[in-house]
């Protein structure tokens, strides 16, 4: 297969999994997933409002999730991570979604959703937001009302990097109304937005002038070893939750820790085999090259 062809299929597949778990995940107010590939096998994120529904009792429910996406999709050995939002559930754009689609078909006028569901965002401490509400509205010719306030971003790379997005479905009798919000984060900086330092010229070259003398004199640290020093076990990729409550229990704070230990070391920790003891080797030296 072409190197192109093989990130349109995988591009593809990322997709369905998205579009699956998000139908599955509704009641649960899907706020979206990351999928990373990891040396154990696939990572999704999920990010939710209430997380003990797709918990479910027991873990019934997340077990079937999990045993669907390996048929499926054909996932060599996926491993969901439940996110919950909290109270930053009106900043997350693809939440507030559904709850419009909600309010539009439980029967609240357009404008009235509109209205406070803009409120609602603003005064959790966005910089600005727009709601689109498009379709057969209030009659039998398609329209489309937009509800805006604050800053908004519509295109570019700042719109990527500040803008969260999301969509949505109201089924009503008079048809399907499609729902759109952009929701911009509240520490959102702008490419324009300069930060002026209170202080003189001489003090600013007397701090420069500091700071060279402690570089020289401080030993300087490999690569490696920044990379060690700030990684933490929850950072390290393929490490599940039960993973991590081993190596906790046994004593293990940090990875540069987990890194100085050999394969025989490692085994010696409970619930630990060669063939893990040797995956997580592999996991640390990719993550700190």
């Amino acid at each position: 297969m072409a190197i192109e062809r093989k990130f349109v299929v995988e591009g593809e597949r990322r997709m369905l999994i998205k579009e699956y778990l998000k139908k599955e995940t509704e009641k649960a107010g899907f706020g979206g997933i990351e999928i990373q590939r990891t040396p154990m096998g696939t990572l999704i994120s999920l990010i939710t409002e209430r997380p003990g529904l797709i918990i479910g009792r027991g873990g019934k429910n997340i077990k079937k999730l999990t045993d669907d996406l390996a048929e499926k999709f054909d996932m060599e050995n996926p491993q969901i991570e439940i996110e919950e939002v909290g109270n930053k559930a009106p900043l997350n754009g693809q939440i507030m979604a559904y709850k419009v689609a909600a309010a539009l078909e439980r029967g609240w006028h357009f404008r009235r959703v509109g209205h406070s569901t803009v409120r609602r965002i603003m005064s959790s401490g966005a910089r600005g937001c727009q709601i689109i509400i498009s379709g057969k509205i209030t009659g039998a010719r398609h329209r489309t009302e937009k509800f805006t306030k604050g800053h908004v971003k519509y295109c570019g790379e700042v719109a990527k990097e500040v803008m969260n997005e999301g969509m949505a479905v109201a089924k009503k009798k008079p048809g399907i109304l499609g729902i759109k919000v952009r929701i911009m984060k509240p520490g959102a900086k702008m490419p324009d937005e300069i930060e002026i330092i209170s202080g003189s010229v001489e003090k600013a070259e007397e701090e420069v002038k500091e700071k060279e003398k402690v570089k020289k004199e401080t030993p300087a640290k490999t690569i490696k070893e920044e990379k060690l020093e700030k990684l933490t076990l929850d950072e390290l990729p393929g490490l599940g939750e039960s993973m991590i409550k081993k190596l906790k229990k046994a004593g293990i704070k940090d990875v540069k820790e987990l890194y100085e230990m050999s394969v025989e070391d490692m085994v010696g920790i409970k619930g630990i085999g060669i063939k893990k003891a040797e995956k997580l080797k592999e996991a640390i030296e990719k993550a700190v090259k």
